[in-house]
């Protein structure tokens, strides 16, 4: 039988947590009635009204509108410039087929009737920045999408890209990787077009008649390849204003490693040309796409195609505009929602849907506190300049905020073309899954009556939640300084990286209605609500040990399947077991934590051990391919550049099909690990005092 005492504190506990969970309520229905449904089109709208490339006037006309509205809503807006190293303009090029018949290559989309955007003056030809300078005249080699695999294939089948221009597809791995490994190859240029089996006639109608790419369509893109991410002359330190009081020391470029062959993206119309009088030996099977002809590895000794790149690079002023509702009791505790402004032309979808989507966002909030809501911590609305070129805008700002963002920053939440499509889909690091999928049980879906999270697991048991990639503002965030990260939003077809991301293909084939924005910003407003209004940090501390068991499985696989003699980790495996027990046991502490009874202070020290949770993983030594970065938990690939790659340091070895480094890591990962059980064992007899 309980004592009376017991009895008496534990109802006196669920009063006050459900007291706690109906003024969270109450703010969260007055929050979702001061969404205004209008404003993601208006801002939409506004911000594609022109292209605006970073560093150019029209992407300056963006920041303004952007520090607008945010002020006018009740934030407190600050600019951070950067003098970052960047080229501003395409420069310029030129792609000819020289023999057997000169015929130039257009490098430039279409004018359509039907897209009053697409005659914009300020819209530039196809280019890729950072590419190197050159004008070649060689012959052509097919190399399938230009991965490391697909170069290595190319030898064992006995074909040589040296001296020659190679054709590579898009996908498979980013667009910088593949002129890494063309010149590494000995290539002279190389050129890129977008398959129509990838994007194009193939996947349905194209545009203007429907959403996928024309014959003309180019994806533009960034091929900036280092070993870090951001700007490629300060590593580990933020670019500031070369005009500045501080002076940071600046690398020569030449000793950067940036690409040296002229590189260009074009259409697969274009690319047609050139493969259509290509008359090597077929392709394997695998390799061949979606144009109406046996593809082919080499071109022959009749096809030479001239490749020309004049780009200069050179030091260009960007800024992120950072707005801030101060919590009202924990200010220093910061919440931070981001997506980058910049964009190859007008970024309707890319990324100024997830643009417009924040600024809505930020009105909402400003409404909210107006009407006595403001939330307990601090939220900030980050909007990042020089995405495209190379993840420069958030990198810079993470590397000048460091300090404070590992003691202050809860959670990074990025939306970059947030608001794409109609279909829903996120990736998050442990403590953040729980969260988002429960904010979006709250969430209805517009276009079926079920709520956003029925719509999202499509009948699943659980909706699917990835794990954070490359490509995006996230990275420094996560893997720089280890901030809890996710990124989530609703996508479909785009015309990514196009002249054709405008306004009007915005309205004619992602989301005529314009109800997906309204939807998306409810969604990150609960989140961000629910991160601040708690007392203390509503972390998932006990997925920690759940994933990482399903981590260093996958890994296991891996390593056994080119060494079956691996024994396993079993350093980590041991240690994962001790973690296991700690998670549960911190979930359950916090569980029971009477936060009424919790002095400013304490409640202070509670949150800041939870922010440091996610810090067991930050080694300042790295990873073998780039110690900037430093989380032993997740990294971008540095093979691929997108994918996901989980346990970094084992799966280095693995993708060099490496066993000897394996035991080091073994004892690296649970070394980290039991920082992390340690961590959660002392706050766990903390709340015990409390």
């Amino acid at each position: 039988m309980k004592q009376p005492f017991l009895i008496a504190a534990a109802f006196a506990f669920s009063v006050i947590l459900h007291a706690q969970e109906t003024t969270q309520k109450q703010v969260e229905e007055v929050f979702e009635a001061s969404i205004d449904a209008t404003r993601f089109k208006t801002h939409l709208q506004k911000l594609t009204e022109r292209p605006h490339v970073a560093g150019s006037a029209t992407n300056e006309a963006v920041q303004r509108y952007m520090a607008s509205v945010m002020e006018s809503a009740g934030l407190e807006v600050a600019s951070y410039p950067y003098d970052v190293y960047l080229p501003s303009t395409p420069g310029e090029s030129f792609i000819e087929i020289v023999t057997p018949v000169r015929q130039t290559i257009t490098q430039q989309e279409d004018i359509l009737e039907e897209d009053p955007f697409s005659s914009d003056e300020l819209l530039w030809k196809g280019w890729n920045s950072f590419s190197g300078n050159g004008d070649v005249t060689a012959e052509v080699v097919y190399v399938n999408y230009g991965t490391r695999e697909d170069f290595e294939m190319l030898k064992e089948l006995g074909v040589s890209v040296e001296g020659k221009v190679a054709l590579a597809r898009y996908g498979g791995n980013f667009r910088g990787y593949k002129a890494k490994f063309a010149e590494a190859n000995g290539a002279a240029g190389l050129l890129i077009y977008s398959d129509p089996k990838d994007n194009g006639y193939a996947r349905g109608l194209v545009y203007p008649e429907g959403p996928y790419f024309n014959a003309s369509t180019i994806q533009r893109g960034s091929l900036l390849t280092v070993d870090f991410t951001g700007d490629p002359l300060t590593p580990f330190e933020p670019a500031l204003p070369l005009d500045g009081k501080k002076k940071v020391k600046r690398l020569n470029p030449s000793e950067v490693g940036l690409h040296t062959i002229p590189v260009l993206p074009i259409a697969y119309g274009e690319a047609q040309k050139i493969m259509s009088q290509m008359t090597g030996a077929a392709v394997p099977l695998a390799w061949q796409g979606g144009l109406p002809f046996t593809y082919r590895l080499e071109g022959g000794s009749h096809l030479k195609v001239r490749v020309k790149v004049d780009q200069t690079i050179n030091y260009t002023r960007v800024a992120n505009v950072v707005g801030t509702l101060k919590g009202a009791e924990l200010p220093d505790e910061w919440i931070i929602l981001g997506c980058h402004f910049d964009a190859w032309g007008f970024g309707a979808t890319d990324p100024n849907s997830g643009t417009a989507m924040l600024l809505s966002l930020s009105e909402s909030l400003g409404k909210l506190a107006a009407q006595g809501h403001r939330p307990k911590r601090s939220i900030m609305i980050a909007h990042w300049d020089a995405e495209e070129h190379g993840v420069i805008g958030s990198s810079e700002w993470v590397e000048q905020l460091s300090d404070e963002l590992g003691a202050k920053a809860i959670a990074y939440m990025n939306f970059d073309g947030g608001v794409s499509g109609k279909n829903f889909g996120a990736s998050a690091s442990p403590t953040l899954k729980k969260l988002i999928t429960e904010a979006s049980k709250a969430v209805d879906y517009p276009y079926t009556d079920q709520s956003l999270y029925e719509f999202w697991k499509r009948g699943a048991a659980e909706p699917s939640i990835g794990n954070l990639g490359g490509g995006s503002d996230h990275i420094a965030f996560y893997m720089h300084v280890g901030v809890p990260s996710l990124s989530g939003g609703a996508g479909g077809p785009t015309p990514y990286h196009s002249n054709y991301d405008s306004f009007h293909y915005y309205s004619t084939f992602v989301d005529p209605e314009f109800q997906m924005g309204p939807t998306i910003e409810h969604l990150a407003g609960l989140m961000a609500l629910r991160l601040s209004n708690h007392s203390i940090v509503d972390y998932d501390v006990a997925r920690y040990a759940t994933d990482l068991k399903l981590h260093f499985a996958s890994a296991e696989k891996k390593v056994k399947a080119y060494d079956p003699s691996f024994e396993g980790f079993a350093a980590s495996q041991q240690s994962l077991a001790t973690l296991e027990n700690a998670a549960q046991e911190l979930a359950a502490a916090l569980e029971q934590v009477n936060v009424q009874g919790i002095s400013k202070k304490a409640l202070k020290a509670v949150n800041a051990q939870l922010i440091g949770l996610e810090k067991s993983f930050i080694e300042d030594k790295g990873m073998d391919y780039g110690s900037w970065y430093r989380s032993l938990y997740a990294s971008t690939d540095p093979f691929s550049g997108y994918a996901s790659w989980m346990l970094p340091g084992i799966e280095y070895e693995v993708a060099l099909k490496r066993s000897e480094n394996l035991n080091a890591w073994d004892e690296r990962y649970a070394a980290a690990i039991n920082r992390l059980t340690s961590k959660m064992n002392a706050l766990k007899d903390y709340l015990g005092q409390l």
